[in-house]
């Protein structure tokens, strides 16, 4: 703040106030109405030579001013400079500083750097201490290169690779990449980007001068990589050695596309946009594409309602569906690409691509979340409902085995497997509560165990020329060398793809063994998420059709009337609205940015929900007409992900993190009187969706007690009595009916089903409905999804599908192991 106070400059972001609250620190500065660089960059790639020369000239004065007062800025990054009606305005000056002075000596023994890897100097990226008023200079290089390039310098799949380029090779010339970059400008831009900072401008001054054509620069007249001089070898020999094991999965690419069949490395990569004429298009809410074998057939599940699998032949202009599809997805060709496998209502099943009646081959399979491989030998490998187990089963049916039983924690399970070659295991996807947290695994069949191989992957697939294909959660696709026998990566990865469409838990791609891809590009905006009105006989309508947002969760009020909402997530704050259903304004009931899961009081007056903390559980509750402030209803020694509030408003019932001791357990509290927490419903299982009859006799919940979830009730508030298994064959989700005559679920195949109960003289479960298929709808293992209103009506959140102009296209390239061997070259 104080040095921020000291910099008066027209490009830098000025200092209105500064104070404490709450124990927290806060500077306020003025709102600058426009964009960030960015943004721009974003939008527009590379920007005209004049307006890219006035920027970093601007900027260039703006640190030559702070640097002469002795700040160094220590993050200059396109994020961090601002454009008022195209002027800029270099913000966060001493935020760095700050930092670091804050972690003291350990960052510095932990090897921590400061700054962002596209636009840190060598030595900032090393952590060394003595950073001068020169790493600015190079980070205003690196800013200046990707205005006129459209990339920084030096780019990679994760920091670790950037970091390495940085260090062992040189920038490529400006002018290889856009022939009207002025050589006086290249060479500039390169010299700010020296490795050494005595070889770069000794002040941002000099820097402005030269890109204007008016002082000295080095002569950069080569356009390749070198690697570093000797004698700066032994501190960055570990990064080379990164860049030498790209080398090698080059050369073992190229040798295995030369081996791989007639013809493998003669064609060049052909890139195109797929359309599917007017009948059809790809789900974005469930995994579902595949390609044959021979790349030339296309299966993918359709966007609609409900949808089934479609065909798209390579020779054909228009898809066609295959009937006994419906609710399909996951889709998997077999070996020889004369089937098609999938999951649908919780099994998995095959149909013939030329067509004919679907067969099941296996009764019980995790659904949608899951999947299935089908393996050289041609017996499959498919999750079990309980998403800690996998089994193997042969492709005509019959009995199962169990390929791996997993005791997990956090919630964890198994989804998408994917074969390795020769019978040694699969790839699978480990996904902890609602997929925020995913990584890809090994699993061996020798050993039946697994292993961990990346971190942040949503999927990987075995290339048969020995690298990994994986797929981010940020939707880039890399490849690296992987080592089969010891079921790890060998080496760095390379970017393959940018923005693959990822779903909850799944990446839209397929690949085939002739080299053909396909994946579904674009990604569907969290903002565009619609809360809708489903009626008992599947008839869906939305709410305020201007009504869309990044919801998480939602409530029902007692009188049918709002809708109080979740409102965030991923790293945007997370906070309550209210809405009044069918018309009228979302109102904001929250501004602590940490509260979610929202359930109303009985007599509608009050919202109460869940506010985040890293140690401990918290249910706070406030006026729904955001009139009076916030009320601590419950605090526990541990996280709690689900609350209920009973129809009397006398209990509140907890459902405890799926993390640590005590995971998955439901505890009641009363809301007055005697507090102590009592233990409804507690095992070495998991139990989740918590659910108090409208009569406040009856606990309906989800539990995996019997190796997959099922929905059960028990007597409430009695820690005794009986147990009753409401759902056939999985179930999850219960909801009560406002008479207690039925409860909802949805069951494997992601319908929602109606039980009719009755209480007495014994709990029973008198019949069993489908209503309809819930499919297409957002759907969270882990928490509620669902709302029952007062009419007897549900609602779901689910995206809105766009036609015409959406973001997403399917995107195909044939002949894509030429374009991995070039990129793995480079």
């Amino acid at each position: 703040i104080e040095l921020t106070a000291n910099l008066q400059h027209p490009h830098i972001l000025p200092l209105f106030d500064s104070g404490a609250a709450d124990n927290l620190l806060f500077y306020v500065m003025p709102y600058v109405e426009g964009e960030t660089l960015r943004q721009k960059l974003a939008r527009e790639h590379q920007l005209p030579v004049p307006d890219a020369l006035r920027i970093a000239t601007n900027v260039a004065d703006a640190l030559e001013y702070a640097h002469k007062r002795g700040v160094v800025h220590r993050d200059i990054k396109p994020e961090n400079i601002l454009l008022h009606d195209g002027r800029p305005v270099v913000a966060d000056f001493g935020i760095a500083l700050a930092v670091q002075q804050a972690g003291g000596e350990r960052m510095t023994q932990t090897g921590m750097s400061l700054g962002t890897p596209q636009y840190m100097a060598p030595e900032q990226a090393m952590g060394d201490k003595a950073v001068d008023h020169r790493a600015d200079i190079y980070a205003l290089g690196a800013v200046t290169y990707e205005m006129l390039t459209g990339e920084p310098p030096f780019t990679g799949p994760n920091a670790q690779a950037v970091v390495a380029k940085i260090l062992t090779t040189d920038p490529s010339s400006l002018v290889a990449k856009r022939r009207t970059v002025p050589p006086h400008v290249n060479a500039a831009v390169l010299t700010a980007l020296e490795k050494m900072p005595a070889d770069r401008f000794a002040s941002a001054a000099e820097f402005s001068e030269a890109i204007a054509g008016r002082g000295p620069t080095r002569a950069h007249t080569s356009a390749t990589a070198a690697t570093v001089t000797s004698a700066a070898a032994p501190r960055w020999r570990m990064a080379a050695l990164v860049a030498s094991g790209i080398a090698v999965a080059a050369l073992a690419l190229a040798a295995w596309m030369a081996t791989s069949g007639p013809g493998a490395g003669a064609e060049t990569p052909n890139w195109q946009y797929v359309e599917m004429g007017d009948t059809a298009g790809v789900s974005v809410l469930n995994a579902g594409l595949a390609l044959s074998p021979d790349g030339a057939t296309l299966a993918f599940r359709d966007a609609v309602a409900g949808g089934q699998l479609w065909i798209k032949q390579r020779s054909e202009l228009d898809a066609r569906a295959i009937p006994g599809t419906e609710r399909a997805s996951n889709p998997i060709f077999s070996p020889d690409g004369e089937w098609v496998a999938f999951v649908a209502d919780g099994k998995l099943k095959k149909v013939r691509v030329r067509g004919g009646a679907a067969i099941t081959i296996a009764d019980s399979v995790a659904a949608p979340y899951g999947g299935a491989a089908w393996l050289e030998d041609g017996s499959l490998v498919y999750v079990a409902p309980s998403i800690i187990e996998l089994r193997r089963i042969g492709e005509a049916g019959g009995s199962y085995t169990v390929v791996l039983h997993d005791t997990l924690t956090g919630g964890r399970g198994m989804g998408h497997p994917t074969p390795l070659p020769g019978g040694r295991g699969v790839l699978v996807q480990m996904c902890s509560s609602g997929c925020v947290s995913v990584g890809v695994h090994a699993v061996d069949f020798r050993t039946s165990t697994r292993k961990a191989i990346i971190e942040d992957a949503i999927q990987a697939w075995y290339l048969p020329s020995g690298h990994l294909l994986y797929v981010r959660a940020d939707g880039a696709a890399l490849v690296a060398p992987f080592d089969l026998d010891a079921l790890e990566i060998t080496g760095g990865a390379v970017p393959a793809l940018e923005n693959v469409y990822r779903g909850a838990g799944f990446a839209q791609l397929a690949w085939s063994r002739s080299g053909s891809l396909a994946y579904l590009s674009g990604a569907v905006d969290s903002r565009d998420a619609i809360v809708v009105r489903v009626t008992a006989e599947g008839s869906v309508s939305q709410i305020d059709t201007s009504w869309s947002g990044q919801f998480n969760s939602l409530a029902v009020s007692p009188d049918g009337r709002r809708l109080a909402v979740g409102v965030g997530g991923g790293s945007s704050a997370l906070n309550i609205w209210v809405k009044q259903l069918d018309r009228g304004p979302l109102t904001r009931l929250t501004f602590g940015g940490r509260d979610r899961r929202p359930v109303w009081s009985p007599d509608g007056r009050f919202v109460a929900f869940i506010r985040d903390t890293l140690t401990t559980g918290m249910v706070v509750t406030r006026p729904a007409d955001g009139s009076g402030s916030d009320r601590l209803l419950l605090r526990l020694s541990q996280q709690i992900q689900e609350v209920t509030w009973t129809r009397d408003g006398q209990w509140l019932v907890v459902r405890t993190d799926n993390a640590g001791p005590g995971a998955g357990d439901l505890i009641g509290v009363r809301t007055s009187g005697d507090s102590t927490p009592v233990l409804l419903a507690g095992s070495p299982f998991t139990e989740l969706h918590p659910e108090v009859s409208p009569d406040g006799k009856w606990l309906a919940y989800t539990s995996n007690e019997s190796g997959r979830d099922e929905v059960y009730v028990r007597p409430f508030p009695a820690t005794g009595g009986g147990l009753w298994q409401v759902s056939v064959g999985g179930g999850s989700q219960p909801r009560w009916s406002r008479d207690a005559t039925r409860i909802f679920y949805l069951d494997a195949g992601r319908r929602l089903i109606a039980a009719d109960v009755r209480a007495a003289p014994a709990f029973e479960v008198t019949g069993r409905r489908a209503l309809f298929d819930a499919s297409d709808f957002i759907f969270d293992s882990f928490h509620q999804s669902y709302d029952v209103g007062a009419d007897g009506s549900f609602f779901f959140v689910t995206i809105r599908q766009r036609t015409g102009g959406q973001r997403q296209r399917l995107v195909r390239v044939d002949n894509w192991f030429q374009d991995i061997q070039a990129r793995l070259k480079q």
